[in-house]
């Protein structure tokens, strides 16, 4: 039996703003969420595009992570999307 996997990514919409949100399939979420299907919220900023996404093995983690990331301020937003980035960078080396 395969096991389930969880996702929490980031949208950035064409205005700027940033989504944070939950799926089991990043690719097919994405299309949502182009297509006005997914959020009220993206609905009116498309296009969007995803710039973060992260694994989980338990659901209730992934939305963990989703909720920690809708509390953060903007500042604070930009700041864990530049260091998920940098973390990323070094793990390609």
């Amino acid at each position: 039996m395969e096991k389930n996997r969880h996702f929490f990514y980031v949208l950035e919409c064409k205005d700027g703003s940033y989504y944070g949100g939950y799926t089991i399939n990043p690719s097919r979420r994405l299309c949502e969420h182009n297509s006005g299907k997914a959020s009220k919220y993206t609905r009116t900023r498309t296009p969007v595009s995803m710039i973060y996404v992260e694994e989980f093995e338990e659901k209730g983690e992934a939305l963990k992570a989703e909720y920690a990331f809708k509390q953060l301020t903007r500042s604070k937003k930009e700041k864990f999307l530049c260091e998920a980035g940098e973390r990323n960078a070094q793990s390609e080396k």
